[in-house]
């Protein structure tokens, strides 16, 4: 049992402290999770806000079928595409984002210290949706095959497949940077 899932139940007892510790313990990776939805960190952090909120007035029961951790993101995910729907937004295609502007005095900056992590941020940003997504959840937040199918609502095999594609997609895009194969 992990201890998000401990602090909920003692939320849902009326322990107040327990919410407070599941929004510290998961919201910057839930923000960094959601980005890759919606492209703007802005966005992202009210998304993540609205997941917070949902558990904090509508309770929803935590099954137990897999991590709390995953359980939180398939929550993000969903509110992520529901946002989507209610503004009627699509996927903008990639070929027509914004450059992602070098990490300055923002949040993000602690994370994309140097030039690789900022290319490697670049080229992320550049790869299918799908890809980055399913690429943070497992080097970012550590999630093994099984629970991203759950996050992403794919069958394990699907998720390995994915992973391998994606994995391809940044180093091609890793190459057109000027990484070679020794620095991949």
């Amino acid at each position: 049992m992990d201890n998000g899932a401990c602090s909920y139940r003692r939320y849902l007892a009326g322990d107040d402290g327990g919410l407070a510790e599941i929004i510290i313990e998961y919201r910057d990776g839930l923000i960094y999770f959601l980005n890759g939805f919606v492209n703007d960190l802005d966005a992202a952090e009210d998304l993540a806000e609205d997941v917070f909120v949902k558990l904090a007035v509508r309770k929803p029961r935590f099954g137990e079928r897999s991590s709390f951790k995953t359980w939180l993101y398939a929550i993000g995910r969903n509110e992520a595409y529901q946002s989507m729907r209610r503004r009627k937004l699509s996927y903008t295609p990639l070929d027509e984002l914004p450059e992602t502007p070098d990490a300055g005095d923002g949040p993000e900056d602690a994370y994309f210290r140097d030039e690789e992590k900022r290319a490697l941020h670049r080229c992320l940003s550049r790869v299918k949706s799908e890809y980055h997504q399913a690429l943070w959840l497992y080097y970012f937040e550590g999630f093994p095959a099984k629970d991203i199918a759950v996050v992403m609502k794919k069958s394990v095999h699907g998720v390995e497949s994915l992973l391998y594609r994606a994995r391809n997609a940044v180093k091609r895009e890793l190459e057109t940077e000027g990484f070679d194969d020794e620095n991949i």
